[in-house]
């Protein structure tokens, strides 16, 4: 069983790489995790409903040349379900109920996910109905993962 967390993007501020880290390595003490960075289209700052469609799409074939059949994959969408840390922890059961393998957590770029992303997905979640901006979103990710993790410990392993 491991966890992977597949995100379009790079971390570009230091201290969000230094909490990213620290979480990375609370949750590897209990289970591997693995970081997959996938890189983002360059966009310029008006873009028209169709070149934003075709960026998601080129974001999103990237993505999926990662995703596997044995992954029971979670996406992060705004209008996916809002949990509490609960509700997460149901979401880490789920996965280990599942038959599957990996837990794939996938944050899209900052124009979302692709059609094809939402529809693999096996479950969509939210943080909020407002929009963050995707490195922000990888941070508390990772402290809500070890967060659902020594919530449930014993339950996870």
């Amino acid at each position: 069983m491991e966890i992977v967390l597949m995100c379009v993007g790079k971390i570009k501020e230091n201290y969000l790489v230094t909490g990213i880290e620290h979480y990375l390595k609370e949750i590897r003490s209990v289970m591997p995790i693995k970081v997959i960075q996938i890189d983002d289209e360059k966009t310029p700052e008006s873009l028209s409903p169709a070149l934003e469609q075709q960026v998601k799409e080129k974001e999103g074939n990237q993505v999926l040349q990662h995703i596997r059949e044995d992954m029971y994959v979670v996406t992060l969408e705004i209008n996916g379900h809002e949990l509490g840390i609960d509700g997460f922890v149901q979401i880490m059961n789920k996965w280990k109920g599942s038959n599957k393998s990996t837990l794939c957590f996938i944050i899209g770029g900052s124009l979302g996910l692709s059609e094809k992303i939402i529809k693999r997905s096996n479950y969509a979640i939210s943080f909020s109905k407002m929009t963050f901006p995707h490195q922000l979103m990888r941070l508390v990710l990772v402290e809500q993962i070890a967060k659902g993790i020594t919530c449930d410990r014993a339950d996870l392993n």
